[in-house]
């Protein structure tokens, strides 16, 4: 239900959005979006494989407030953005419209 909110926030400033359990094989990815909740296992080398495959996406992760160790471990390797789900929610209405 979540995602149906990001992909309606996303493709209202024309990207395309695709949920995928790992990181997709392209170079044209604007933003990689991590639910730490459910996908925190993928944070360790998250970024290197961002810098080898799509070098100019932002990296955002978020997770429950509550799941203080998760957002360590995000923060820990290296994720530039990392925040609370209801921070994360709060921005919806505007992470995207930067992206030209």
């Amino acid at each position: 239900m979540f995602a149906s909110r990001v992909r309606a926030a996303a493709e209202a400033e024309g990207l395309e959005f695709q949920l995928a359990a790992s990181l997709p094989d392209r170079r044209d990815i604007r933003y990689v979006i991590v639910d730490l909740a459910t996908r925190s296992g993928v944070v360790e080398g998250l970024m290197e494989r961002c810098g080898q495959i799509c070098p100019d996406a932002k990296v955002l992760a978020y997770g429950p407030h509550v799941q203080v160790a998760r957002l360590d471990k995000a923060k820990q390797a290296g994720i530039p953005v990392v925040v609370t789900r209801g921070q994360f929610d709060r921005s919806l209405g505007s992470l995207f419209r930067s992206a030209d």
